[in-house]
């Protein structure tokens, strides 16, 4: 089940469950879509993966299954995620 994370970790910007801009990794690290396609081209900075938009789940199964309620973190180790991009921004997610 995923967790549906409240915000973005990357600038703090509110997502909801019903947020058409969240975007996620394997590992469900969340962002909002411009820093996950902008600032972070596409590679997480806490596993190097790729992202996908986070699913949306519907009312009722969110009265049954809540999305989280706390707020990550707003950190981005930009030496680290220099390091993935270096390794990783040339590689097809699939093959990374």
């Amino acid at each position: 089940m995923l967790e549906l994370r409240p915000s973005c970790e990357g600038c703090g910007k509110s997502l909801p469950p019903n947020a058409s801009d969240a975007m996620i990794c394997t590992y469900e690290c969340t962002f909002c879509e411009v820093c996950a396609l902008t600032t972070l081209r596409n590679v997480c900075p806490n596993c190097g993966g790729n992202f996908q938009h986070r699913p949306i789940r519907t009312r009722a199964q969110l009265a049954k299954h809540p999305a989280r309620d706390e707020r990550s973190p707003v950190s981005i180790d930009e030496a680290a995620h220099a390091q993935f991009l270096e390794h990783y921004h040339n590689t097809p997610p699939g093959e990374r």
